[in-house]
């Protein structure tokens, strides 16, 4: 599911980006895949987007049972479709000087102003944390780290291209290894009991009364845990005073980071080049407003 996310993201990204440089086309062709990504995650689970399908200690629902082959047709073909917009696009020679040389970030201006994600790695800063820092058993797959050393429009577009190749690699990798078993841990006391059992056991029923009233109480402390998202590191700090509520809650979002950048890379260009270079980054504005 991380890894589809990251799919159906990035051709977000292309198809809104094409489209601002005026390559409608390619716009529609993104979405056609995206389509298919979002049926998947409507029939796993009951929602298309926010679809809250990771809780604490497993997930929501077991997968329906069309979900498999579904899921293998969708990453059997999904190459071809990349290949597809690659060829729309790389050739083109308007695409092509509307994104060369344009918007170009330094590996050190990047670092400095908190850059991360693909606009990073595109300035020649090799850092991913699902390779460097992994968590969700990412060090387990067989994946490549897409890099440039360019740092310009063009180097963010190959980059993002080459993750979707990769994100393929690694969704089928993990529909490879997919172990039998439970969906969620048996944790009564964290996670609301099986519904059979709340309904036959007073022990699981007190459980799920106590958890859905009051939540699971964390212990005294601090943690900070981050994510390789689709634009980059999305981490968060959750302060507990050992209460079933966090003390203090606090998002870093890779767009507030990266939107930083933005006078860097268009600091004497022309005006038509900032289209280019903001669709380059990749930016929400959900993430960035306070």
């Amino acid at each position: 599911m991380n890894e589809l996310t990251r799919i159906q993201s990035h051709l977000v990204w292309l198809g809104t980006h094409a489209m601002d440089i005026g390559a409608l086309t390619v716009f529609l062709y993104c979405f056609r895949e995206r389509e298919d990504i979002l049926r998947i995650f409507e029939g796993l689970a009951g929602q298309r987007m926010m679809t809250s399908y990771f809780r604490i200690g497993g997930v929501s629902l077991e997968p329906p049972l069309d979900f498999w082959k579904k899921t293998r047709d969708f990453l059997k073909r999904m190459p071809e479709k990349i290949a597809e917009y690659e060829a729309l696009l790389s050739g083109n020679p308007i695409w092509v000087s509307r994104l060369k040389g344009v918007g170009p970030l330094s590996a050190a201006d990047a670092v400095a102003l908190g850059v991360t994600g693909p606009p990073l790695r595109a300035s020649g800063v090799d850092w991913d944390l699902r390779r460097d820092m992994p968590y969700s058993g990412y060090e387990k797959y067989q994946f490549k780290v897409p890099t440039s050393t360019v740092g310009d429009t063009w180097a963010r577009y190959t980059v993002r291209i080459e993750e979707m190749y990769e994100s393929v690699k690694i969704a089928q990798q993990a529909m490879d290894r997919m172990p039998e078993g439970a969906i969620v841990a048996n944790a009564p006391k964290i996670i609301l009991p099986d519904r059979e059992q709340m309904k036959t056991q007073m022990e699981s029923l007190i459980h799920h009364f106590k958890i859905g009233t009051e939540g699971c109480a964390v212990p005294a402390g601090e943690v900070f845990q981050a994510v390789e998202s689709p634009r980059g590191v999305m981490g968060y700090y959750v302060v507990s005073d050992g209460t079933a509520k966090p003390l203090r809650v606090h998002m870093r979002n890779p767009s507030f980071a990266t939107l930083q950048s933005l006078e860097t890379m268009c600091k004497g260009k022309l005006l038509g080049d900032v289209v280019a270079v903001i669709g380059s980054i990749d930016i929400v504005l959900g993430e960035i407003d306070r």
